[in-house]
């Protein structure tokens, strides 16, 4: 296993590189946002991707903030962790029933001030928040890269570039999905799209499943 350089030894392009690197190699697991980009994308374009980004960079913001003062040791409990997984679980249950209750009207035909950013930003802020994988990560590797990003020559700076470079990871990955699915907008119909977003509520239900058994595991051993 390569071991992290030297903190001492990164400048503002090592980190930036460092913190991208290690960032995108999260950003394109599949996971429930993978889901709603590729949702979203399908009825509303492009600009889904980096709406999609924006809610998750806004409690990524939030969360590196908490680390600094002091969160990290307290994400990695487990009773913490199974409360986090279990309320994701219900909110991945709330999204994927809005997902299929508005099946029977979906369409693809954009209408004139149809496409609002409050939906993918949403989204993508809740969807983060609900992953209890999300939180152990950024406890962490997250922790971890923070604590490195400190202790380069550039100081408090280095936090910013570390952020930057992380948020820039998940931008470039989620901007080609949405880039590929609304380009394939000409090749789908409003029955496929239907079957589409059909498919990423289920996904979300699969996740849903998924993070409540973690949470029943991380309860049970707290």
């Amino acid at each position: 296993m390569t071991a992290l350089p030297d903190p001492g030894s990164l400048g503002a392009w090592g980190l930036l590189f460092t913190s991208f690197v290690i960032g995108l190699s999260g950003a394109v697991m599949p996971g429930p946002v993978l889901a709603a980009t590729v949702s979203h994308a399908a009825r509303q374009g492009v600009a889904a991707g980096p709406l999609i980004v924006l809610g998750h960079a806004i409690l990524e913001a939030a969360l590196l903030t908490a680390l600094v003062l002091g969160l990290g040791p307290l994400l990695t409990r487990a009773s913490v962790a199974g409360v986090i997984g279990g309320a994701g679980a219900l909110i991945l249950v709330w999204l994927a029933w809005g997902m299929l209750r508005s099946l029977p009207r979906l369409t693809l035909a954009v209408e004139p001030g149809a496409m609002r950013a409050s939906g993918p930003v949403r989204d993508g802020f809740l969807l983060s928040l609900a992953n209890p994988y999300w939180s152990l990560w950024w406890a962490t590797v997250g922790l971890s890269l923070t604590t490195m990003a400190l202790e380069t020559p550039l100081g408090w700076w280095g936090l910013g570039v570390f952020y930057v470079g992380h948020i820039s990871s998940d931008l470039v990955w989620f901007w080609f999905v949405a880039l590929v699915v609304a380009k394939g907008r000409r090749f789908i119909n409003d029955k496929a799209y239907r079957w589409l977003v059909g498919c990423c509520a289920g996904f979300l239900v699969v996740f849903a499943v998924y993070f409540a058994w973690f949470a029943w595991d991380q309860l049970g051993a707290a």
